[in-house]
């Protein structure tokens, strides 16, 4: 079954489990659109420091990943030094990764060249679906790909620019959470409503 019954009586995706944490995420965040450039800057980096880990690994050092990352603000973290970094390092509330943490850094700075002489990053990457969804009508976890012809190109796209940890598996991983694609099985409880959310949020965005 592709989407149990969980005891409020409401049908999910399997995969959270019934972690509370997990559950919480689904239910609040997972698949809701987000347009807002910093979250989406966020997003991303926690995406890339969960490439090989588990997201519920990073989840639950979010709040530690927030704290060592002065709140993911693109501008604090550009200007981090070697200094910086090697406190990071030294981080247990956090994945302590150099390559990962050294990643965030570059990211940020190609964020910021993004948003001051580019289009701005969430025009950048929703632009992509003319600033709406995709909604996807999935019915069992084997129909979801791991990447798709979009992630690959969007990948691309952001790897060309300097963003670091942006492989199309990474990518369509964030493409799911940030509401770029609704990939909530049809028969869960927050795909109409991922889908209604993301509606009027586009003719907002689009708006602007």
């Amino acid at each position: 079954m592709s989407t149990p019954v969980h005891a409020d009586g409401k049908n999910r995706c399997a995969w959270p489990g019934i972690d509370p944490l997990y559950v919480a995420y689904h239910d609040e965040e997972w698949g809701v659109a987000e347009y807002d450039d910093r979250a989406l800057y966020e997003k991303l980096m926690l995406d890339g420091f969960q490439a090989g880990l588990s997201w519920i690994t990073i989840l639950r050092k979010r709040e530690n990943f927030r704290k060592a990352f002065v709140g993911f603000e693109p501008e604090k973290i550009a200007r981090f030094s070697d200094k910086k970094i090697e406190a990071l390092m030294q981080d247990a509330g956090i994945v302590r990764n150099r390559a990962k943490i050294e990643g965030a850094v570059k990211s940020a700075k190609v964020y910021l060249d993004i948003m001051e002489k580019g289009p701005g990053f969430a025009n950048l990457l929703w632009g992509y679906l003319d600033g709406a969804p995709k909604v996807n009508r999935f019915r069992s976890k084997s129909q979801v790909p791991a990447e798709t012809p979009l992630s690959q190109k969007v990948s691309k796209d952001l790897a060309s620019r300097g963003f670091k940890f942006v492989g199309p598996t990474i990518v369509y991983a964030f493409m799911q959470a940030v509401g770029m694609v609704n990939d909530h099985m049809v028969t869960c409880h927050r795909h109409e409503a991922c889908e209604k959310i993301g509606a009027k949020a586009a003719r907002t965005f689009k708006r602007q």
